[in-house]
């Protein structure tokens, strides 16, 4: 040892690759659980903020078919779940809302859709009186023909005095027979705009046996608890 010169010592502080890896992996740990506080943190913070948000949107799209005058119950929380069901169009399960009014059952705000469109899927939301007739259907989604098959929608329908989805408001199996619940050019008392009688045609019938469904089931929608399956 006594022969070695200065640079052949053994040095005693350069860490060696052990220490090395174990302080990079503390200090990797250290990052991971403080970034994951972090995010959990922030989680918290936002998740009231975007759920309020959802809702609110909810609602908006629920008002366009339900007036806020004929419930006044917490319509949010008063839903049951429907499984996929072909009599609606739906292939996943979807909520059924209930509106009551002192206590009695007032509507049914139910989301189905038109499977057939001409270009597809259109999705359609409805309220159904507790007497059985609607109260008035949107569309929710669809990629008709701009300019063309899109005036089912009422924000493209140029006619704004009386887009062609109102036609559908207050009517129900007593004013119109099941038979005639078609566009015109199919026998039916519904009209279709020249040009685009596809997507007419799909949503008068999609609506008609969301209509049908609506009071072949009336009794267990409303009576299954809030929050449970159908």
């Amino acid at each position: 040892m006594d022969d070695l010169t200065p640079a052949e010592l053994p040095s005693h502080h350069e860490p060696g690759a052990l220490t090395m890896s174990t302080r990079t992996a503390v200090i990797l740990t250290i990052f991971t659980v403080a970034f994951t506080a972090l995010m959990a943190v922030t989680y918290q913070m936002t998740k009231t903020t975007i759920a309020a948000s959802a809702e609110s949107e909810k609602m908006k799209l629920i008002g366009e078919v339900l007036p806020a005058t004929v419930y006044d119950n917490e319509l949010l929380k008063d839903w049951i779940e429907l499984p996929a069901t072909a009599e609606i169009g739906n292939d996943i399960p979807t909520r059924v809302y209930r509106a009551r009014k002192n206590g009695s059952a007032a509507a049914l705000v139910i989301e189905a859709a038109a499977t057939d469109g001409y270009s597809g899927h259109i999705g359609l939301i409805l309220a159904v009186r507790a007497s059985g007739e609607l109260i008035a259907v949107r569309v929710t989604g669809h990629r008709e023909t701009p300019g063309l098959g899109d005036y089912i929608d009422p924000k493209k329908d140029k006619n704004k005095a009386k887009p062609w989805i109102s036609q559908f408001n207050d009517l129900g199996f007593a004013q119109i027979n099941p038979a005639e619940w078609k566009v015109i050019k199919d026998g039916g008392r519904f009209e279709q705009r020249a040009g685009a009688t596809i997507s007419a045609r799909a949503v008068t019938n999609a609506v008609g046996r969301a209509l049908r469904f609506a009071n072949a089931a009336r009794e267990r929608l409303y009576t299954i608890p809030a929050q449970a399956k159908f």
